[in-house]
């Protein structure tokens, strides 16, 4: 008996979908995180109020990466620092939170190619200028913790997303 040469094109595609989906990237939007003035207040250091269920959030819908000056390639320097204010249970998520690789600006560390967002407290203008030639601009959220319930704000912007 005859193979279907379509039949096996279909195979393979769905071999190579399940391979995405089993690795938990098939389709998901990036997320970038900034840690102090975004995870944490910048004054008298702390956890941002309504933090952990940010995290939780954003750590199960999207791929995520930092993009702070505790991470540039490494996390164990970034996990040593956060695990100073989080519970055990929260730094295992937070574990899950994949490094990024920039030297100058954040952007640098930003894979345009993919379906993100920067979550960020303090954006440099040479930053600012770069997503907008990328036509990112619109990927960039800034947070500002001084605004009642910042996190929960920007969550239902993730959740619209």
């Amino acid at each position: 008996m005859k193979s279907n040469p379509e039949v096996q094109d279909c195979s393979c595609f769905l071999q190579i979908l399940c391979m995405f989906a089993d690795k938990g990237t098939f389709m998901r939007k990036c997320i970038y995180l900034d840690i102090d003035g975004v995870l944490l207040t910048v004054k008298n250091k702390r956890i941002a109020a309504d933090a952990i269920q940010f995290i939780t959030f954003v750590t199960s819908e999207f791929d995520c990466y930092w993009l702070t000056t505790h991470c540039k390639g490494d996390t164990i320097p970034t996990m040593a620092y956060l695990q100073k204010f989080f519970p055990k249970d929260v730094c295992v998520m937070l574990s899950k939170i994949k490094p990024t690789h920039w030297d100058t600006l954040k952007t640098e560390g930003i894979d345009f190619q993919s379906d993100f967002y920067w979550i960020e407290d303090y954006p440099f203008e040479a930053e600012k200028i770069i997503l907008k030639e990328h036509g990112m601009y619109d990927r960039l959220i800034v947070v500002t913790l001084n605004n009642n319930r910042e996190l929960l704000r920007i969550l239902g912007l993730l959740k619209q997303s």
